[in-house]
């Protein structure tokens, strides 16, 4: 029995064995350390067999099936409590425990305000973490109908998936709808609250249900602390534009009567889609200036949780082989939803300067895995949390819908909630119902995108006579060709700007696809062969491509078209086909023109990472930080200027080695700003690049602001302050912190970056031998997000030499856990990349920007 890593064969196993209808669960919350949970379920043994049911205790104090004693003098939560010689028969198992709370995240997470004293806590089940708070049979296909009872002080909130009764300190809840026990969730404590009501109609479709008014109670929640920032008419209007958008094309109305969101403290995902009650990183309730990008980055984390309680909540997969979809379909409804019915209508511009990088990047790791892939356990599982499955899924969901058409793929979607609804389903029940309803055979799309790893290049190769094209075919490169839904775009530059003079859609496959549309149209200066993004695809430029967008990026007006252009210059650049200095210099020139902000953001974060770890480091310390800053400054100091956009080049500062005027600009903004983030983050990149002096220094300037920004953020930003200072004693003490592995989740995050800060490579000569004698330690330490973290967080890739990688190699030929295994040779990737990147750049540094 492997309760912990659960397999799934184990979990077929217990499912054709079982029937499970209901949990009653009993929580006392009024403890400090230890919460107690009384767990009673009712199951049905369908043919005689032996078992387990998972539960992860400190100690079990009674556990009885039917009233008899269980035995448990050697529990051990690796394999949960046995349940041997089953019968044919309906079973009680009564089981009580004590529990730990949680400061990893994990499970039911305990966290103290620093602002008031005041304690919260909150779930967080997914993917089988339920076992942490109660017992049950931790996977997705065994629904069950709940009770919960909660003990806990009696001026705590109590937010869970259904409306709470109350008698004095204890409160209760039904939940009568089948669900999975990822999605069961507790929220207590002294919560502020915010309500309000989503008031539409549900659309009536033929394969849906129908048309109805309706109403469903909404609410916030957040620390009192963070009341004041909670900025609820904002963030209940796209909540509201999600309701409308979702029942106008979903054809099924929202199934779990109430909806909340939860900001909660210490986070480690963006939101987690529990059904009725979701929860939020409450980083999103902006205490200070935020980004563009974070705002429209909340806005989709709200719709694709929204999106969830559809997908995911009422139609459940079956297994996590399918957690990709569950992903996926919430992720492109996202964009969607956000682009045709919120004010962030460039979102699928966003989506493709953002997600898809995230995709690319992931899809060229040797670890690269075909998006509905092997989930044989759930170290796996979770370790597929990745760009995989959220960003190419999404990607290929978006080429499915463009393949089938729009009103084609919506009206699958509907039959696949209206027959499913409540139960669990799979990917081939949902490309049954998109066949069905477009007409088309997609057993061949779905082997070609769903079983495959890697991703194709698209390239032209053209004819021409007279300034008109006499051939036009586009060549597709890759392991394995695929059938994609294209759109062509031609441009040209006239008049000072960059336009589209003429768009085609085909469908190509093979290695060659000739486009007869194209065949006298007038010669482009620049071809997008995926305009408009519908393909998930790399572009390939020609020399005579790279030197236009060289020079004319700034004259693109179409955002989408633009975005192509630097998401293309910036996969040339990890390619190794651009230099890195000619992208960071590209960005420089171009940055003050781009208008989308989230694309902005990216590509300014994109250029630090070229100086910083593709470019020659010599070209880095002369030249190529000083370009970037003099770039950054000008903008950031640009009176014409909103604040929206300046704050991106603020940000942008406090990330890369700072001259004179940068860091000058730095001092005055820490003493003249009220923005405490941007304080927090202009003193962390002050004390990174050796201007504070030292470190009782640093300690005073943080005590001083601490006593400004006496709240949770400040006291995780000032970890990251102390952790910045460079010196081999501070190094060291921070590294050892961290591998004692008693932080918190947001503790070690925050220690993690300033570590790694500007200037840390020099006194961190010990780290490479002394990560590598630690590594399957901390992997056996027992939370997998603090395992998952330190790993990659303290691999030393600000080393970026053959000696670590020779030192990588030595340790994967190890015996190592496959999770271990992954997470390291992934890093090792990363940094041979740059490392072969820098070569280039220092070898070519003579050369033209295409070369």
């Amino acid at each position: 029995m492997t309760s912990v890593n659960l397999t799934r064969d184990e979990a077929k196993h217990r499912s054709l064995l079982i029937d499970v209808s209901h949990y009653d669960v009993e929580l006392d919350l009024q403890e400090e350390k230890y919460f107690s949970s009384t767990t009673t379920v009712n199951f049905t043994v369908k043919e005689p067999g032996s078992t387990f049911i998972d539960l992860r205790a400190d100690e079990i104090l009674e556990a009885r099936l039917n009233g008899n004693p269980l035995p448990l003098d050697a529990y051990n939560p690796t394999y949960g409590i046995a349940l041997s010689g089953l019968e044919v028969a309906e079973y009680e198992l009564k089981v009580t425990a004590k529990i730990a709370y949680s400061r990893t995240g994990e499970g039911l997470h305990r966290f103290v305000d620093p602002v008031d004293n005041q304690v919260y806590l909150y779930t967080q089940f997914e993917t089988a973490d339920a076992k942490r708070v109660y017992a049950c049979f931790d996977q997705p296909d065994m629904k069950a109908t709940y009770s919960l009872t909660f003990h806990a002080p009696q001026e705590w909130k109590i937010i869970t998936n259904s409306p709470v009764t109350r008698e004095g300190n204890t409160w209760r809840a039904q939940v009568d709808t089948p669900l999975s026990t990822y999605l069961i969730a507790l929220c207590a404590g002294p919560y502020f609250e915010v309500t309000d009501t989503w008031t539409g109609e549900l659309t009536s479709h033929p394969e849906g249900q129908p048309a109805t008014q309706l109403e469903v109670p909404l609410g916030l929640y957040c620390r009192a602390s963070l009341a004041e920032h909670l900025d609820a008419e904002r963030l209940f209007t796209e909540t509201k534009q999600g309701f409308d958008f979702y029942h106008a094309n979903f054809g099924f109305a929202y199934p779990f009567g109430k909806y909340d969101q939860i900001f909660v403290p210490e986070f480690n995902a963006g939101a987690m889609e529990n059904a009725g009650c979701v929860t939020i990183r409450d980083e999103y309730v902006f205490s200070s200036q935020a980004s563009h990008y974070m705002y429209e980055r909340r806005a989709d984390t709200i719709l694709h949780e929204l999106a969830h309680m559809w997908f995911g909540d009422l139609v459940t997969m079956q297994w996590w082989d399918d957690l990709w979809l569950n992903e996926s379909f919430a992720t492109w409804s996202a964009a969607i939803s956000q682009a045709e019915n919120t004010q962030y209508d460039t979102a699928w511009v966003t989506f493709a300067n953002v997600e898809k990088s995230w995709a690319y990047q992931q899809d060229q790791l040797p670890t690269t895995h075909p998006i509905s892939t092997d989930a044989s356990d759930i170290e796996t599982v979770e370790q597929n949390f990745d760009g995989i499955t959220y960003a190419k899924g999404a990607s290929v969901l978006k080429q499915l819908q463009a393949y089938v058409g729009r009103e084609n793929f919506f009206a699958g979607v509907r039959r696949h909630f209206t027959q499913h609804a409540w139960g669990n389903a799979t990917f081939d029940d949902l490309l049954g119902h998109l066949e069905e309803a477009s007409g088309r055979d997609l057993s061949f799309w779905a082997a070609e995108w769903l079983k495959t790893t890697g991703v194709n290049t698209l390239s032209a190769e053209t004819e021409q006579e007279d300034g008109k094209y006499t051939s036009f075919t586009i060549k597709q490169s890759g392991d394995t060709l695929r059938t994609h839904r294209v759109a062509v775009g031609l441009y040209s530059l006239e008049d000072g700007k960059v336009t589209r003079f003429k768009q085609v859609e085909a469908d190509i496959s093979g290695e060659r696809t000739e486009i007869a549309e194209l065949v006298g149209a007038d010669v482009a200066e620049l071809v997008l062969l995926n305009d408009d993004d519908l393909t998930y695809t790399l572009l390939e430029f020609s020399p005579e491509t790279v030197d236009f967008v060289v020079t004319h990026i700034d004259k693109i007006t179409d955002p989408m078209a633009r975005t192509l252009c630097w998401s293309t210059a910036w996969e040339m650049t990890r390619a190794g086909t651009m230099r890195a200095r000619d992208f960071a210099q590209l960005v420089a020139r171009g940055l003050s023109a781009e208008t989308e902000l989230a694309v902005l953001e990216r590509i300014c974060n994109q250029a630090i990472v070229a100086a910083d770890t593709y470019a020659d480091p010599q070209w880095a310390k002369t030249e190529g930080f000083a370009l970037l800053a003099d770039a950054f400054l000008a903008e950031a100091q640009s009176a014409e200027a909103d604040s929206a956009r300046t704050i991106v080049f603020k940000q942008a500062l406090t990330k890369i080695a700072l001259g004179d005027a940068a860091r000058d600009y730095l001092v005055e903004l820490r003493a003249s700003s009220d923005d405490k983030a941007l304080r927090w983050k202009a003193l962390a990149a002050l004390v990174a690049n050796d201007a504070i002096g030292a470190f009782d220094e640093v300690q005073k300037l943080v005590a001083e602001e601490l006593e400004a920004d006496n709240t949770a953020s400040g006291y995780q930003a000032s970890l990251r302050a102390l952790a910045a200072f460079n010196s081999d004693e501070n190094k060291r003490a921070v590294w050892d912190e961290i591998m004692s592995l008693e932080l918190s989740n947001l503790e070690l995050r925050h220690k993690l970056e300033g570590l790694t800060m500007t200037g840390s490579e020099k006194h961190l000569g010990f780290a490479v031998e002394e990560y590598f004698a630690n590594a399957e330690r901390v992997w056996d330490a027992g939370s997998t997000e603090i395992a998952l973290g330190t790993v990659q967080g303290l691999y030393p890739s600000w080393n970026i030499s053959q000696e670590t990688i020779d030192a990588t190699d030595k340790f994967l030929e190890k015996r190592l856990p496959s999770g271990l295994r992954r997470a390291v040779t992934e890093e090792r990737d990363r940094l041979a990349r740059a490392l072969r990147n820098r070569a280039i750049d220092s070898a070519d540094a003579g050369s033209n920007s295409g070369a």
